[in-house]
This record gives C-alpha cells, structure tokens and sequence, in this order.
C-alpha cells in the first residue's frame, strides 16, 4: 500500500504589471484529474492514504455542500466543480498598501499582505460585496480538494494554511473572531481549523478507483511540507535556491512567538508541527525579480555575443546578495538555533558548482547536497507517519 500525494500550484504566471491574478478553479481540477487518469487501476488501488498540499494564503468561495458534482466514467469516479469561484492567487496585488494601512490590526504574530485570504475578502467586502453573496465558505485551493474528496459540508483548515491568510492567533489555534466580526468581516466564511498533520476524513466515492474509505490529510502549507520532506533532524537547517531562496531551522519545542508582528525583523516565524515553528530568512528578492533580472542579463549576453549559459553561474549568486543583513543566516546565528547542519537543496544551489562553494564557505557547519525538497513528499510522510508510525515511506513505491 501507499500515499496518494496532491500538490497544487498556479497555471500560470500573472502578465508584468497586473494587479489582479485569478485562476479558473475548473481548469485546475482538470489538470488534477488528468494526472490521476495517467494512473493504472493496479496502482491506485493500492492507495491507502491521500496526503495534500499546496501553495498558502490565496482563496477561492463555494456554497456549502454544493461546491462540485461527482461523475462516473469508465469505471473512475471524479468530481467537478459547480457553484465555485476563481482562486484568487497569492500573487494577486489588489490589496494596495494604503487598503491594507486602513485594515485593523491583526492578533497575531505575522503580517497581513495582499494576496492573503482575510486581506482578500475585506478587498471584496468593500470594493465588490455583491461578489460575496452566493457563497457561504472559502478555503485554499487545497482546502477544497480535500472537501470535495472527503463529501464535508464545510472545509476544514490546517494551522499552517490559516496562520497564512491573516488574523489568526497561532497560540490559541483560532481567528481574531471578535476583531474580525467589529470590523464587519462575513466570519461565516471562515473554515473551521485543526492541528496541521490530522485527518481531515475519508473518501466518499471511489476516486479514479481510490478505495472509497481511503484516509485524508487536511491540506497542508507547500512550504512546511518542502521542509519536511528533508529535514531528518530537528538540527537541521534547510537552505533552498531556486528562483528565490530561503534559509529556515526548527524553533525549540517551548519557543513562542510574539503576540504582534514585527515588520523590523528579518525572521519569520511560521507553524510547523507537533505545535512547534519554523524560522525562516528568506532573500530580498523573489520570482518575478529573478526573471526581470535574469532576462536583462541575457540581453547583455547577446550584445557581448555571450550565451546566458556560459555565466549561468554569476547570476545564482546574486540570490544570496539579500542574507548578509539576516542574523539567522551567519555561523553563529545558525549555530545559537541549534543547527548542526545545512541541508542544500534548489537547483539554483545544488547543480551549481559556484553556489556551493560559497554557501560551505559561508557556514561553519556540514553541507548535505543529498535531498531535494518536495512539497509533494513532505505530505506524503506526514501521512504515512500518521497511519503507519514511520517517520517516512521505506522507498519511493510507496508514495504515488
């Protein structure tokens, strides 16, 4: 037997410029049904349990009990989705900062910025409310999946997807219900929350010859389950460089963080499992930085008559230019959170010679080049390490 894992990300990037970055939820569920077509009966019935996850803080509304409609066909069940919205992305910027000054201030440790659920919403409440009316819930993407797959009347939430939309208390597992009810916010929207890594339910029909009855994970945060998937030790310290880059260690099980963030500090600190955190430095830059960087580099390549490749590795380096000023990321930082090693990962770090040269150079602590971070993975040991008792899969057959 093994561990269905589901990771959902955005189609498409959103084109230069744009504010507004929506998905059509229909479109999504496809693909996702595509993927599981590709899969044999032989192998998906061996399926015991269905670990989700997906990208954080953006949001999409359904009636409740009513958000999809399952179908048969050649003998796999699948749902559609019916009476559902757009997803409205992560990366959507409607939210302006002179909107988001005008919002109360969260109960919580962690900002709120646009593209994040609570953020989106009051945009909605107040610039389109007659968009909000047909819906009685919201949730992630994966939240919605995981609805959908279970049949639940109303979605639940994990700890990680909720402290990710804004104006919840991760101490006290719970929104800012008051602050948000005296501002007018529709709280009726908001999913009910669990401790990430529980049982969100089973499935109710026979998902493309799943076993109905299989087991179901709440959706988790894309990033905890990245760090899962290869951080082995508590000690650890994952360091990821991609198209961004982030440096992140495991917080001591008693560490608690402040009660209102702290828009000054270089570190964040977000909810992990077993009610521990994580602190993460991330760089000054990101995505849609590296690609206007990275296309400018080439056109200086092609007046030079240089290729991109040929000094690929100049341009990786510049990801690092953000972390000199983070405290977490010198030797003694890493050192004073318990770090006993790094654990590389990112193609932008591991498939370039130049990057790991300065990252061994820059760390008094061993490099392990030896595992990737998946988010996919990750949920699919937090699963199998909630209904087998192993902290991962012995190999690689047993997550799908």
């Amino acid at each position: 037997a093994g561990c269905l894992v589901i990771g959902l990300l955005p189609l498409t990037l959103p084109p230069a410029g744009m504010s507004l970055n929506e998905q059509d939820v229909h479109g999504i569920i496809e693909a996702l049904n595509a993927c599981l077509v590709t899969l044999s009966p032989a192998t998906t019935q061996r399926v015991c349990c269905i670990g989700v996850s997906g990208q954080m803080h953006g949001v999409m509304f359904w009636e409740a009990g009513k958000g999809g409609t399952w179908t048969e066909s050649g003998g796999r069940w699948a749902f559609q989705p019916d009476k559902v919205s757009h997803l409205i992305t992560w990366q959507d910027g409607r939210c302006s900062p002179n909107f988001l000054s005008s919002l109360p201030a969260p109960r919580s440790h962690l900002s709120v910025a646009s593209g994040y659920g609570c953020a989106t919403i009051f945009w909605l409440l107040k610039n389109r409310p007659d968009f909000l009316t047909p819906y009685t819930t919201a949730g992630t993407i994966q939240d919605y999946v995981v609805a959908m797959l279970c049949g639940r009347e109303k979605p639940q939430m994990s700890v990680q997807n909720a402290a990710s939309w804004g104006y919840f208390n991760t101490l006290e597992k719970s929104w800012n219900t008051k602050l948000l009810k005296d501002s007018g916010f529709p709280i009726h929207l908001l999913p009910e929350v669990v401790d990430s890594g529980d049982l969100a339910g089973e499935t109710c029909w026979a998902w493309h010859q799943i076993p109905a009855g299989t087991k179901v994970g709440v959706a988790l945060g894309d990033f905890q389950c990245s760090v899962y998937s290869c951080m082995s030790e508590n000690s650890d310290a994952v360091l990821n460089i991609g198209t961004s880059a982030q440096l992140t260690v495991s917080m001591p099980p008693e560490f608690q963080p402040r009660d209102s963030p702290d828009p000054n500090s270089p570190v964040q600190y977000f909810p992990y499992f077993d009610n521990r955190y994580l602190a993460v430095a991330a760089s000054l830059n990101g995505g849609n930085v590296m690609a206007t960087f990275v296309k400018m580099v080439v056109g200086w390549m092609a007046e030079l008559g240089r290729t991109f490749e040929e000094r690929g590795g100049g341009v990786c380096a510049e990801q690092l230019s953000g972390f000199p000023t983070l405290s977490l990321a010198s030797p003694s930082g890493l050192k004073d959170a318990g770090a006993k090693r790094v654990v590389a990962s990112g193609s932008g770090l591991c498939r370039n010679e130049v990057m790991k040269q300065e990252v061994e150079e820059a760390f008094a602590l061993p490099v392990d080049y030896g595992k990737a971070a998946d988010a996919a993975l990750g949920a699919a040991y937090v699963m199998l390490r909630r209904n087998s008792g192993r902290a991962e899969p012995e190999g690689t057959s047993e997550v799908f």
